[in-house]
């Protein structure tokens, strides 16, 4: 009687094994509910680093607009120019001096530097070249103002007086472009924050049909879960840590590579910077540097953009199981 006891032992080791391994893989010793590296985790850590990438280049764009519109409006909005057309009829040198000397008189201007006629030239080298002689060509001469912190309710008596006294001469206050480039800065800026959020409703578009992937490929695993006791709240926070590792990595290898993107522009601009070319783009742009305020922008998109990866993920496994339910 011992021996068939024996055997019907040794018949249920055996079939221990086959019916162990009829069960999930996500659901055998040491393996993780989501699985840790699949095609789909790979492909979608791409795709969050690509967009993390474009994220971070518009962040850093409209912050470079930002910068330099600052200073743009710091520089034009304390500066003033007198423009001296010259007249056959009058003697231009007696005319910018006489300028010069109304609007040291003017108590709101601290300085008044008339620009030396090679000076002037020079600014026409980007669009006219380098090596012309513009001797002939009736090109205004400059008077360049720098206005002190007072009050400038003078300017206005003193463009009239120098209408008078000066009929070749008129002040550009610069409001009008003042007000151009503070518009052109904002449209800059706004689109670089649209492209930012469309950017991350793109990830979080991709995040929730990966999840809605990965639900559905481990459907039996969270069937069985469900059949011994786990709650919604357990598979949720699973799916949750997967798909937060998948956005940091994604996101780390997105930012680091838009860090890298905005220091190469810094040093081609710097090594550039002797050209004609490079110094409008300069004057326009600034010196593409972010500092350490625009990397940490880098950063804090790249953790966005895992945060996100983490509540989609969530929102979406809830979503599912409720809808399994």
């Amino acid at each position: 009687m011992s021996m068939p006891d024996h055997l019907d032992i040794d018949e249920a080791e055996e079939e221990r094994p086959r019916s162990g391994s009829r069960l999930p893989a996500s659901l055998r010793r040491d393996q993780p509910l989501v699985p840790v590296d699949s095609v789909a985790g790979r492909a979608l850590v791409v795709v969050i680093a690509i967009l993390t990438f474009l994220a971070a280049l518009s962040a850093g764009a409209a912050l470079l607009a930002a910068r330099a519109s600052e200073q743009w409006r710091g520089a034009v909005a304390n500066e003033m120019t007198i423009q001296v057309r010259p007249d056959p009829r009058r003697n231009i040198e007696q005319d910018i001096a006489r300028a010069v000397e109304l609007a040291r008189a003017v108590p709101s201007v601290a300085e008044a530097r008339p620009m030396p006629r090679a000076e002037s030239d020079k600014l026409l080298e980007p669009w006219l070249g380098a090596g012309l002689d513009l001797v002939e060509l009736p090109i205004p001469r400059l008077i360049v103002l720098r206005l002190s912190s007072s009050s400038a309710n003078d300017l206005v008596a003193f463009s009239q007086t120098l209408r008078r006294e000066v009929p070749s001469a008129t002040l550009d206050d610069h409001r009008l472009w003042v007000r151009r480039l503070s518009t052109m800065a904002s449209t800059i800026i706004l689109a670089g924050v649209a492209v930012v959020l469309l950017v991350l409703v793109a990830a979080g578009l991709a995040v929730a049909f990966a999840t809605r992937g990965a639900m559905a490929g481990s459907r039996d695993s969270v069937e069985v879960l469900h059949f011994v006791g786990a709650t919604d709240e357990f598979i949720a926070r699973e799916f949750q840590t997967r798909f937060v590792a998948l956005g940091l990595r994604g996101g780390a290898v997105g930012g680091l590579a838009a860090i890298i993107a905005i220091a190469l522009l810094g040093f081609l601009s710097s090594a550039w910077s002797a050209t004609p070319e490079a110094d409008q783009l300069q004057a326009l742009f600034g010196a593409f540097e972010i500092g350490w305020s625009g990397y940490a922008v880098v950063i804090l998109v790249a953790a966005v953009v895992a945060a996100i990866a983490g509540l989609v993920s969530r929102l979406t496994v809830r979503h599912y199981l409720r809808a399994m339910g």
